[in-house]
């Protein structure tokens, strides 16, 4: 009766192999920074990303004309857009993690995101 086989140095080697494959695939995918929050702004053809304590004035051109996304002092808002009823516009400024603002109408969001420690309360709306 045969009992198990020994390992061989090539075993030892695929063994090592796997379990370095497995620590890299863990470290890319979960050893990204926690702390990066961004501001986006999702056009129909483009996205812009910027730090949220950005000093900039975009213009986004959409289906119905141009909006404006102006981010500074470390909030963002919508400044101008062509559409009718001006929600967008009227929803004012963003500043936390998981805000967005959105113009329908001319397929233009506005979003903060990330996974930073500060900034994350949950507001009575989103709860």
């Amino acid at each position: 009766m045969k009992g198990i086989l020994p390992l061989k140095p090539l075993d030892f080697a695929a063994i090592f192999f796997s379990a370095a494959l497995t620590v890299f695939s863990a470290l890319m995918v979960y050893g990204r920074p926690r702390d990066v929050v961004q501001v986006f702004i999702r056009g129909e053809d483009r996205t812009w990303v910027f730090p949220p304590d950005a000093e900039e004035t975009v213009t986004i051109p959409g289906p119905v004309g141009d909006t404006v996304v102006e981010i500074s002092g470390g909030r963002s808002r919508i400044i101008s857009s062509p559409c009718n009823n001006q929600i967008c516009v009227a929803a004012g400024h963003i500043q936390r993690q998981g805000q967005w603002v959105a113009c329908l109408p001319n397929k233009v969001f506005l979003f903060i995101e990330g996974t930073g420690d500060e900034n994350t309360d949950l507001d009575s709306i989103a709860w």
